[in-house]
């Protein structure tokens, strides 16, 4: 029963950056005890349904002290991480080399609720109606909030101190996207369109390029890091996928496109890393096993124009997709084949692209609605709700940016605040960083970070939001340091 343990120690380590947000210290202490506890517990041969039982009102309790979460990236999905670090992306990648029979068993490891978004919105409110006296959660004033946040504003929270560094060796040619590795602080890729991805390290100073990959013969279009960060995917113009080992740089499999068309974007499946969807200049969108090299059989699909963004949801069970005439598709994900089935669509403007699309399960603790972030080239940063299980959009906000014809990218930031109001971060064509809180009905921009000599293309911040990396079309790449409050 080690995976019980493991699932527990997963479920604290989801609300440990909400334990003592002014002690950081502390809750690396308590997460190693904790860990070590349930090890010891783990021998002391409890029944299987006991283990079982106490995992689930664990759950709940922490449910309903802190608020469910539930996102990928950020500190949350540490949890996840935990369950999987003794099998890492290669581990399994070698299990299907030696036996691709494996794929139906090992290929598909968690279950995932087919509940819909208007039920999950719902939970997501009935937690706080029912919430026991003496929990912490916003207030209309956002006061408890402040408190446990050290009583600084939204706006306070996004203060930069300046740049931390610079990295230029891209210098000339674009840096399309720039993203530090899942659940870490300081280790950051950027993939140029030199070719090559840079793979760095900000901590010890001074700050330092680890190595370069190189191997594509045309510019580096994305990438994405697995979630054990062991491995990185990468599409090129060159109409190759490549999967690259971080630890020594090496490429373990070069894959061609299936269509031999220019490859734009990637994204891995949340719960089953093994499978990359990739999007190509021939309207196509495709499932990749990156075990077998192989396309998954039914995992295709076509759009209206060139697919240049790729995003899914939480669970991984719904994907969106964004293409350059200004379509952005649903489609629904078998988690258990790979099966793509195409659900909705919805024309964000005519003849505009797509460029980025950041897919949340909840904006804030007092926006708790599922949302989708898009990026179209129309001068503006658009928010929309996810109003039911097959994707169907709603616009509920935009925010006025400077994009007409480059392909800039927006987030949301990663943590969850404990303040009133949630942040949005997004580049622009005027070269600066863009901050604006989403729930704040009049002047929505919380900062503007100036700096960059062209375009800004794509940001990413690291896991506890102490550092921000901007990337821009000149190929510079800047690291902003947060204000310590």
């Amino acid at each position: 029963m080690a995976a019980v343990w493991q699932q527990v120690l997963a479920v604290d380590a989801r609300y440990n950056a909400y334990r003592t947000p002014t002690f950081p210290q502390f809750r690396t202490q308590y997460i190693r005890r904790r860990s070590q506890l349930l090890r010891e517990n783990a021998k002391a041969g409890h029944p299987p349904a006991l283990r079982r039982q106490y995992l689930r009102l664990r759950g709940q309790l922490l449910g309903q002290r802190y608020g469910p979460l539930s996102e990928p990236g950020s500190a949350r999905a540490y949890s996840n991480s935990i369950i999987r670090s003794s099998r890492t992306t290669l581990d399994r990648m070698e299990d299907f080399e030696d036996d691709p029979r494996a794929l139906g068993a090992r290929g598909h490891r968690r279950s995932v609720s087919r509940g819909s978004y208007q039920l999950q919105a719902q939970m997501n409110r009935a937690v706080y109606e029912d919430r026991p006296p003496g929990s912490v959660v916003p207030t209309s004033a956002a006061e408890a909030s402040r408190a446990m946040a050290g009583d600084t504003s939204l706006s306070e929270n996004y203060a930069f101190a300046g740049m931390y560094h610079v990295f230029d060796q891209h210098v000339d040619e674009a840096v399309p996207r720039v993203r530090f590795a899942n659940d870490d602080r300081h280790r950051l890729a950027c993939c140029s369109l030199d070719g090559s991805i840079s793979l760095c390290q900000l901590v010890p100073a001074p700050p330092t390029v680890l190595r370069v990959l190189r191997g594509h013969t045309r510019g580096v279009s994305d990438f994405a890091w697995s979630l054990s960060n062991d491995i990185l995917v990468s599409t090129s113009l060159d109409a190759t996928m490549r999967i690259w080992a971080s630890e020594d740089g090496r490429c373990i499999r070069e894959i061609p496109d299936p269509d031999g068309a220019e490859l734009l974007c990637c994204t891995f499946q949340p719960v089953n890393n093994n499978l990359t969807v990739v999007g190509n200049a021939k309207h196509n969108v495709h499932v990749m096993n990156i075990s077998t090299g192989k396309k998954v059989k039914g995992g295709s699909s076509k759009l209206t124009g060139r697919v240049l963004a790729l995003s899914f949801d939480a669970p991984g069970r719904l994907l969106w997709a964004g293409d350059d005439r200004g379509s952005v598709f649903s489609f629904l994900f078998d988690m258990a084949t790979g099966k793509l089935t195409k659900a909705k669509r919805l024309v964000v403007h005519e003849g505009s692209p797509v460029t980025s699309i950041s897919a949340r399960s909840w904006v804030s603790r007092e926006a708790r609605d599922p949302s989708l972030l898009i990026n179209a080239c129309l001068n503006k940063l658009l928010l929309y709700r996810v109003v039911d299980n097959e994707g169907t959009l709603q616009l509920k906000r935009s925010f006025p940016i400077e994009q007409s014809s480059h392909p800039v990218r927006s987030i949301f930031c990663p943590l969850m605040s404990f303040r009133q109001g949630a942040c949005v971060v997004t580049g622009s064509e005027d070269m600066c960083v863009h901050f604006f809180d989403v729930e704040r009905a009049a002047k929505a921009a919380v900062n503007k970070l100036q700096g960059h000599s062209a375009p800004v293309l794509d940001i990413s911040f690291n896991c506890d939001e102490s550092l921000l990396a901007s990337s821009d079309a000149s190929g510079m790449v800047i690291v902003w340091r947060r204000e310590q409050k």
